[in-house]
């Protein structure tokens, strides 16, 4: 294809991987397919990754904290050095917008696998960037981007913007270091969590002020450009279900933009592109009003986390676009060349609690099964370790079809099947977003979550009675120190089995009586079920109840039992010989324990002060998020047991409330 320009190749035959788990494995997928060689690197964390031993050789670059490692530029640089790398790919986390990163890898003579130094600094600057789209004649949200970081003027440009206001962080994105405030009251402690969330995510605390627009679609555009003055925008991406301001399901195209629409804002975004000489991939990031008016937010200098449903419409290779770019090759197509295929949704399976809001979780994962039919984008096998250190994101899974509809029905099954035992996900949550009545006709803002919290949180109660009942007859049947399950009748007398569980965190004491016919009753909460067995296999029974025939995937530890039963999850502890704990409701004795495994990034009280029942105490930061932990009942602050920037584990002891005393 002919260019304007001369050619300038820029030939590299070994790529370093500056970046993680499923996104490290992503790019060694094309890499390798393109002929390429590739080294990982690893933290302390990561050094038995499955990134690590799928690279041809990995280097480990410092501690399990990012700033140790995956933010350590000298060390990476120093990595690619070492293992004779010629090339470096940012990923599309850590250093992956990080100018510095970019302008040291020159230095080095490593060819850099994104853009510009100079673009990566004009678009990564926040401020900067709305001032140079409002020159380009691109519509900007109201806002704030001046040089005065103080409180005072902070405080002065929000009144004069008006509330609601968003606060962002200059540098990164993510959604880390952002707070949506809605009056004056709330503006100065929401001001410093910001800022202590962009400090410790980006080295960098300054943020801007923007006008907040309510519930608006988070649309993107994703855009290429090469080193010979052209670009391409390869359509939009819908990202509107998000919570605290991270995308949770992302899709292409989006059921809110017409074909007029995808072209106005193509053209605005290859325009930005050309206007700074954009190389590389990058996308381009707008809120859409409920009337079609769009206003640009950010432009992200990397690729995306939800860059496959890009790839599902297009049936393009985007990271081999980034390596042919990058090796001076033009852009292999003209926007002509762009044809949109169906629908393709994605969501992001976090390891986090979305009834605790969406509080991260950590720990080892016993059971893992992806659906096989689906594109999974993952790092992950049974036994990994689930680590505080990074993102709580751990799997991304994404489904095509010829229609919206089917593709989120495919992504649904998908759901379904999927198998996460050991640690709390959103798996469930994620399907019933998809199931939600709004989601399915295409209404979903980014306000959707909020909207539609009651339904999306709703429990099913007829499903704790079945559970329970199974949740008694996989521990009874699995029992080492029973006799092994046979298919049959049995002459021999039996009698009740009393067992006391904890399922999802009740007690109940079931009693399980195999009768002589070869079925099985189990008697749990004042109801009575019948199951008669068909196959009990290492990690999967089939059974009938009433006539209708089931099966379910269960994982056993010790006295520790997950089981999978109608697309929900169940975890037991099996507490049939273990002596009775004393009931004790949660902090009622005035310690105040971690809820996860973090780092005090800020402690807001002092001993002997005066606190209040759900009063902030300390804040907390795990998976690249803050968690304020708030006291759990009214008096004195006897003790903080932490200092600011000490890694704490989940359930230790971090600041103890002596109650105050009853006046007679």
């Amino acid at each position: 294809m002919s260019v304007g320009r001369a050619l300038q190749l820029t030939p590299f035959s070994k790529i370093l991987i500056a970046d993680r788990g499923e996104i490290a494995l992503r790019i060694i997928s094309t890499a390798r397919n393109r002929g390429y060689g590739v080294v990982a690197v690893y933290s302390a964390a990561d050094a038995d990754a499955l990134h690590v031993r799928a690279a041809d050789a990995a280097v480990g670059i410092g501690g399990a904290l990012p700033q140790q490692s995956y933010l350590n530029i000298d060390a990476i640089i120093a990595a690619a050095k070492q293992s004779g790398a010629d090339a470096v790919h940012p990923g599309y986390g850590f250093l992956a917008e990080n100018a510095d990163f970019a302008a040291a890898c020159r230095d080095a003579n490593l060819m850099f696998i994104g853009p510009s130094v100079e673009s990566i600094a004009a678009m990564g600057d926040k401020a900067g960037a709305k001032a140079m789209m409002r020159k380009a004649g691109v519509p900007v949200v109201p806002g704030y981007q001046g040089d005065d970081q103080s409180d005072a003027a902070m405080a002065r440009e929000a009144a004069l913007i008006g509330f609601p206001v968003m606060i962002k962080a200059v540098a990164g994105g993510g959604g880390r270091g952002m707070r949506l405030v809605d009056d004056a009251a709330a503006f100065p402690d929401a001001l410093r969590a910001a800022r202590s969330e962009a400090h410790g995510a980006f080295g960098d605390p300054a943020v801007i002020l923007e006008r907040a627009i309510r519930n608006p679609r988070h649309i993107e555009i994703q855009v290429f450009g090469d080193r010979y003055g052209r670009a391409v925008h390869l359509g939009e991406r819908d990202c509107s279900v998000q919570r605290r301001h991270q995308k949770l399901i992302e899709e292409a195209p989006s059921p809110a933009v017409s074909r007029a629409l995808r072209e106005e804002m193509g053209t605005v975004a290859v325009n930005a592109a050309k206007a700074i000489g954009y190389e590389g991939a990058g996308t381009l990031e707008f809120l859409l009003d409920a009337h079609g008016h769009f206003y640009f937010m950010e432009m992200n200098t990397r690729l995306q986390v939800e860059h496959p449903v890009t790839e599902a419409i297009t049936g393009l290779d985007l990271v081999e676009l980034q390596l042919r770019i990058a090796a001076g090759e033009p852009l292999p197509l003209q926007q002509d060349d762009v044809q949109f295929r169906g629908h393709a949704i994605e969501v992001r399976l976090c390891s986090e609690d979305p009834a605790q809001d969406f509080m991260p979780q950590s720990g080892r994962l016993a059971l893992w099964k992806p659906p096989g039919e689906l594109r999974v984008e993952h790092a992950l096998q049974s036994g990994s370790e689930i680590s505080p250190y990074y993102d709580s994101m751990i799997a991304k899974i994404i489904a095509h079809g010829a229609s919206r509809d089917e593709a989120r029905r495919k992504l649904l099954h998908g759901l379904q099947q999927t198998v996460a035992f050991g640690v709390t996900t959103n798996r469930e949550f994620l399907a019933a977003c998809l199931r939600h009545p709004a989601f399915a006709a295409g209404e979903a803002t980014t306000g959707f979550i909020a909207e539609h919290r009651d339904g999306l949180f709703a429990a099913d109660p007829d499903n704790d009675v079945p559970a329970a009942a199974l949740a008694a007859l996989l521990l009874y049947v699995t029992d080492r120190h029973a006799p092994r399950w046979r298919n049959g009748r049995s002459l021999a007398a039996t009698f009740p089995s009393l067992l006391r569980i904890e399922i999802d965190g009740h007690l109940l004491e079931p009693d399980v009586l195999r009768e002589r016919d070869g079925s099985y009753v189990v008697r749990v909460a004042g109801a009575a079920v019948r199951f008669e067995l068909d196959e009990l296999g290492g990690d999967t029974l089939r059974f009938r109840v009433g006539g209708l025939s089931q099966s379910t995937i269960f994982h056993r530890d010790g006295d520790r039992l997950f089981f999978q039963r109608l697309g929900v999850s169940h975890a037991v502890r099996d507490l049939s010989r273990a002596a009775p704990a004393r009931a004790m409701a949660a902090g009622g004795d005035g310690r105040l324990r971690a809820a996860m495994n973090g780092r005090v990034v800020a402690v807001l009280v002092k001993p002997g002060e005066r606190v209040t029942a759900g009063q902030p105490v300390l804040t907390l930061e795990a998976m690249k998020m803050e968690h304020v932990h708030t006291a759990p009942i009214s008096g004195i602050l006897s003790a903080i047991d932490v200092e600011e920037g000490e890694q704490v584990t989940t359930g230790r002891i971090v600041a103890e409330i002596e109650a105050l005393r009853q006046q007679a």
